[in-house]
C-alpha cells in the first residue's frame, strides 16, 4: 500500500476513534519516535565505538568482558527496537493495548541480556537465584498464555468445522 492510500486511511479512522483511542494513538506514536531517536543514537555510539576500538586496538575483541559488553550493548538495542515495533501496532490501530505476551517475551530478552554482561564470579548465590526464579516465573508465564491461546484457537477451529476428522464436537 502506498504511502498516500495508508494516509487517507488513516485520516478516516482518526475520525472514527474515541478521544481516549486518539490519545492512545497520538502518545505511542510520540513514543515510538522518541524510541527511534535513542536507537539511532545508541547504534551510532555503539558503531563508532567499536570501530575506534578496532581500528586503534584500544581493545581487544577476543576480551570477555569486551565481548560481553559489546553484546550488552546489542541486546539492548535489539529489546528496544521490539518495544518500538511493538509500539507501532498501537500506532497503526492493529492493537489498542500492547499485549502481555510481548511485554513478557521483551522481559525475557532484557533478562537474556542480564545473563550475557553477567560477571559470575562477582555475583552472590542469591542474586543468581533471583535471577533464575524472575527467568521462571517470567517463562512459565508466557507458556501458560501460549497454551491458552492455543487452546483458544483450536476451540475456534472446532467450532467453526475446520477439525481435520470432519467431525463437529
Amino acid at each position: 500500500m502506498q504511502f498516500s492510500e495508508r494516509w487517507h486511511r488513516g485520516r478516516a479512522e482518526w475520525n472514527i476513534l474515541t478521544y481516549y483511542q486518539r490519545f492512545e494513538s497520538a502518545v505511542a506514536f510520540v513514543l515510538t519516535v522518541v524510541i527511534a531517536l535513542i536507537v539511532l543514537v545508541a547504534l551510532y555510539r555503539l558503531c563508532s565505538g567499536v570501530i575506534t576500538a578496532l581500528l586503534f586496538r584500544a581493545v581487544d575483541p577476543l576480551d570477555h568482558e569486551v565481548f560481553q559488553a559489546v553484546f550488552g550493548e546489542i541486546m539492548t538495542l535489539l529489546i528496544a527496537l521490539e518495544f518500538n515495533h511493538t509500539l507501532q501496532y498501537v500506532v497503526a490501530r492493529h492493537q489498542s493495548i500492547i499485549q502481555t505476551k510481548v511485554v513478557l517475551l521483551i522481559a525475557l530478552l532484557a533478562l537474556a541480556r542480564k545473563f550475557i554482561i553477567l560477571d559470575v564470579r562477582g555475583a552472590t548465590p542469591g542474586y543468581l537465584l533471583g535471577l533464575a526464579a524472575v527467568t521462571f516465573a517470567l517463562g512459565a508465564t508466557y507458556w501458560l498464555m501460549r497454551e491458552r491461546d492455543d487452546r483458544l484457537q483450536s476451540d475456534e477451529k472446532l467450532g467453526s468445522g475446520e477439525n481435520h476428522g470432519g467431525i463437529r464436537g
